[in-house]
């Protein structure tokens, strides 16, 4: 297998450098610092968020999906569709 060694790399920075011009690679490497940055700090919020959160057990769960279900509900449960009380467009 090849990897990409320094002829292959000034190649590949010598494209972008007409493509882009000098002016604008001091732009794109920071926008890209600034990418790579803000991605770090967003895993390393997301993980300790991960390990704040509680663990809950199975026996937890279902003791709080029941005390939901079977909360004070006032409207009956039926299996017929609703009944539209529009009346149709006249043409």
């Amino acid at each position: 297998m090849m990897g990409i060694g320094f002829p292959e790399l000034m190649i590949i920075l010598v494209i972008i450098m007409i493509i882009f011009g000098a002016g604008k690679l001091p732009e794109i490497g920071s926008a890209f610092g600034n990418s790579i940055r803000n991605f770090k700090k967003s895993m390393k919020e997301a993980e300790e968020n991960a390990e704040e959160l509680p663990e809950v057990t199975d026996t937890e769960g279902t003791d709080s999906a029941k005390e939901v279900s079977e909360g004070d509900n006032d409207t009956p449960e039926t299996t017929e569709n609703p009944v539209s009380t529009s009346e149709p467009e006249s043409k």
